[in-house]
């Protein structure tokens, strides 16, 4: 996560539970898998986006919706789900969202034990779904719609997937990518004395989990390590970013999905490692030289390539079934055992806080106030101060961090969670750790080790899963912690947050190698209805002096050729109307034997709508369609959907409105 402004960026909810209970591991046994895909679009006008903090990026249109990717895994003794969220963070709100919606639907078959929750940390989604103040203030509070779509479009992924389960199999693929990646914050990882691992700098792996059913490909899961910054801060169209293209172009261009015909038959999830240090602004300067359009689409083509290679050449075959312990742990209250700690003497963590550099944002994914990262003392009283008190004990736990914000000491709730949930999925010989936080690189691998050694099992083995069930910003080794860059002064648990880290996952490995329980944990806040919204919903809205709904502003040319961008616009309501989940508010349309046909949505690359507020109460949406190469010459119209708000009853009606027909050579 980025931030660029003064903000300071919240959810948590009471569920049944239990400890984890340790259940026989299943053998080379035929296994169940399944696939599905939801749609977790939120409002496309007028709402804060998640990622860089910046209250004037709002949303004002699509570029590529954004979606929720579910597995399914069954070894007929234990079950695992693992869903990949294209969101900027998948806040504890949601997790706890989702595991009530599937608890009443499917009883106790999923539970927060089983159940892997993660984001892919696009910018440019939709944000205010979490029940935290920290990461709602620059959305302006709470958002309501954005919630509801997410946690809807994750359950019915995971339920696609729960009612295609089926025999299948599953390999393993491995490779390595270096051309997609690049450590950001140089300064801070050439103070680990560990950082010769990579050489590079960066961390190359890619790692593949190819699905079958009945000898034919139904799923991929990618993961590899780097930030969804390709759209800049500037950014106000929705968008899934370099890894939502990389699943796009695998899913439409190569398996022939699309999205509004049904149930795909191929379902590419592209997941994130430990990428906290990771941009994939190799030039380390946002937006040039090339577009973020094209940025997105290189980098996302990059790691398409690099997963079909490895899912190509995937013949370990994954046996030994599924397995999974989870339990919470309180962050800011851990005592760390000296084997974890640099210096060799037992440590504590602390109470979460911010510094001042994390303000500062980044120059390499988006700077934010005009301080430079790594700030002292002096930038506080430039800042105005903070309307909070930082107790020396603080400042001292967090030292050498200069606080801007204690987030963990705000009332009447914290800003933060710090009851987090920690989980180790396995999946045959592949070892996921779900941490709530954006690891470096060096972190995560050293968490990896920790679990490694613990199990008994070759490195590449164990996966760091970030941005998992809960958020809780940024997680870096203490040497690095020491230099106070960016994601320094964004561990909010102090210098020994990664060791505590360490700690916990080797228990949970532990208790997962001998195949014993493990407790549960604290509860997490529960924060529903805690919260308010600032951002305005709509009044109503109206047509311009002598025009309806649906009519055309600016039509279509009569002919275009490949290559040429079409646009039209249209008189239009507010998006936040009707969402339009599970559905488009465009279509261009091809003239085929004798009817029109749905050609592409607001789901391809090729199309973005983006809407405009004219005047108080009229919006005008446009449509733009940049003509593939390979489009079918033909006759082809662009439909635009909406809905409207009517100013007395409140009543939303629904509109559309259609261009000319023109011909594509």
């Amino acid at each position: 996560m980025r931030v660029s402004r003064r903000h300071v960026l919240a959810g948590a909810a009471a569920l049944p539970f239990a400890a984890t209970v340790a259940r026989p591991a299943a053998t080379a046994s035929a296994l169940k898998v399944g696939v599905g895909i939801g749609d977790v679009t939120g409002p496309a006008a007028e709402n804060g986006m998640m990622g860089y903090s910046m209250p004037q990026q709002q949303t004002a249109g699509i570029h590529l919706r954004t979606r929720a990717r579910a597995y399914v895994v069954d070894d007929g003794t234990n079950r695992i789900v693992f869903v990949t969220a294209e969101l900027g963070a998948l806040f504890q709100s949601v997790h706890q969202g989702v595991l009530r919606e599937l608890a009443r639907k499917y009883g106790t078959t999923y539970t927060e034990q089983n159940v892997l929750l993660n984001a892919t940390h696009t910018h440019s989604a939709c944000g205010g779904d979490s029940h935290y103040a920290a990461y709602d203030l620059s959305i302006l509070g709470f958002q309501q719609q954005t919630y509801d779509a997410v946690v809807a479009g994750i359950v019915e992924a995971i339920g696609h997937a729960h009612d295609t389960l089926a025999p299948g199999e599953l390999t393993l693929g491995r490779t390595e990518l270096t051309e997609a990646s690049a450590n950001r914050s140089r300064v801070a990882f050439e103070l680990n004395p560990d950082k010769d691992h990579f050489p590079l700098s960066i961390d190359p792996a890619v790692t593949v989990l190819r699905f079958r059913q009945g000898g034919k490909d139904v799923g991929a899961i990618t993961w590899f390590a780097t930030h969804g910054t390709s759209m800049s801060n500037g950014n106000h169209l929705i968008s899934s970013d370099n890894k939502g293209y990389a699943a796009y172009t695998w899913e439409h261009d190569h398996a022939g999905v699309r999205y509004l015909d049904g149930p795909p038959g191929f379902v590419a999830a592209f997941a994130q490692t430990n990428s906290g240090d990771m941009t994939p602004n190799l030039n380390l300067q946002p937006g040039t030289p090339e577009t973020e359009f094209q940025n997105t689409q290189r980098i996302g083509e990059l790691q398409f390539q690099a997963a079909k290679r490895a899912f190509d050449a995937a013949n370990e075959s994954v046996t030994g079934g599924v397995d999974h312990r989870m339990t919470y742990v309180d962050m800011s209250a851990v005592d760390v055992d000296p084997r974890f700690t640099p210096d060799g003497r037992p440590h504590r963590t602390c109470t979460a806080a911010i510094g001042v550099s994390m303000l500062a944002g980044s120059t390499e994914d988006g700077p934010g106030l005009p301080l430079p990262e790594g700030v002292k003392n002096p930038f506080i009283d430039w800042l105005g101060g903070i309307d909070a008190p930082i107790p020396q004990a603080l400042a001292d736990a967090q030292a050498p961090k200069v606080v801007a914000v204690p987030f963990g000491a705000m009332k009447p709730y914290p800003w933060a969670p710090e009851v987090l949930p920690l989980q180790i999925v396995r999946i045959g010989q592949l070892h996921l750790v779900a941490g709530p936080a954006e690891y470096t690189i060096v972190a995560g691998l050293r968490i990896r080790r920790t679990v490694a050694a613990e199990l008994g099992v070759p490195l590449e083995n164990v996966l760091v899963q970030g941005y998992s069930n809960a958020y809780s910003q940024y997680v870096t080794t203490p040497e690095e912690y020491d230099s106070q860059q960016y994601e320094g002064a964004s561990t909010l648990f102090g210098r020994y947050t990664l060791p505590a880290y360490q700690q916990e996952f080797g228990k949970l490995a532990a208790a997962m190698k001998a195949g014993s329980s493990v407790p549960h944990g604290p509860v997490p806040r529960d924060l529903r209805g805690k919260l308010v919204n600032f951002q305005p919903g709509v009044v109503f809205d109206s047509a311009p002096l002598l025009k309806s709904f649906g009519d055309v502003v600016t039509d279509a040319k009569s002919s275009y050729r490949r290559g040429e961008q079409v646009s039209v616009a249209f008189v239009t309501g507010h998006p936040k109307n009707d969402l339009r989940r599970d559905g488009t508010f465009l279509e261009i349309q091809q003239y085929a034997d004798g009817r029109w046909v749905r050609y592409a949505d607001d789901g391809d690359w090729a199309t973005r709508f983006r809407w405009t507020r004219t005047f108080v109460s009229e919006s005008r949406a446009e449509v733009t369609w940049d003509i593939p190469a390979n489009t079918p010459v033909g006759k082809y119209r662009v439909v635009h959907f909406g809905a409207w708000k009517h100013g007395l009853t409140g009543a939303i009606a629904q509109l559309s409105g259609t261009s000319r027909a023109f011909v594509v050579s």
